[in-house]
This record gives structure tokens, sequence and C-alpha cells, in this order.
């Protein structure tokens, strides 16, 4: 089992200008959700760090349940998000930029919208998540760690 180090977390958090991490733009349209997901599985995979295929798609599943969230709520019609992966041995960020400053809210479930999961298994997969606000919108995050 590999140890993460407070350092680890801080370079996965703030990566150098000389170094930015992957990071691809999409369109604010559903089909992009997926597209997102299979971009940052090619990234993790492409990093060589070992992971099991059960940790390869828990990071797949919150990267949908992120992205799908930039969509319905993060996006206008013609807005565009960009996906960011950092990934370093121990430890997976993913981290979804939006033009909207409103924060995901967690909502209840209903059996009746079939929606209202997402943020739910985000909390159940990812070792941590948050939103953090930039100029123009904001971050929505997630960090796995082993």
């Amino acid at each position: 089992m590999i140890t993460v180090q407070p350092e680890q977390l801080r370079a996965l958090r703030h990566p150098t200008p000389k170094n930015p991490p992957p990071q691809k733009r999409f369109t604010g349209s559903p089909e992009s959700a997926r597209a997102a997901r299979d971009y940052v599985r090619d990234i993790v995979n492409d990093s060589a760090l070992g992971l099991t295929p059960d940790q390869v798609n828990d990071i797949r599943v919150v990267t949908c349940e992120l992205a799908t969230n930039a969509v319905r709520y993060g996006t206008e019609p013609g807005d565009s998000f960009l996906v960011a992966v950092v990934a370093e041995p121990g430890a997976v960020r993913i981290e979804v930029h939006d033009p909207t400053r409103r924060r995901p809210v967690r909502r209840r479930e209903s059996e009746g919208r079939g929606r209202g999961r997402g943020l739910h298994v985000v909390e159940v997969l990812a070792t941590t998540w948050g939103v953090d606000d930039r100029p123009m919108g904001k971050i929505v995050w997630a960090e796995f760690t082993w």
C-alpha cells in the first residue's frame, strides 16, 4: 500500500506553471460527460500508476458525475468546461472548471426524477472533494488516495 505524504497532496493541488497538468476543454453538451470520462481514463492509464480496474472505474464514475454537473448546472448554451488531471503514485486529482460561480448542491434523492445522486456518489468514491472559486467560475475537484 502506498502512503501519500502531505507534500504529494500539495503537488496535486498546486502544480507548477512549468509542469501544468494534462487538461482538455469540452463543449457544454451532454455527450461531453462521456468524453471527459474517457479522457481521464486514458490519462490515468497512461500514467502507469498500477491502479486496479476498480480504482480506475471509481475515477471514471466521479469524473462523469462532475462533468455531468458542469454541463447541467455550470454551462449555458455555447459554453465549455475544462477537465484537468493530476496523477501521482498513490494519488489522483480530477478538476472540472466551468464558467459559473453557482456551487453544486447535494440534493435529496428522488425516485421520480431519477437524478440527485451524483454528489452522493462522489462522496462515497472519492477520498475527498470540494469547490474552489476562480475569477470566472469555479473548480469542482475530487481526490483519490491509496
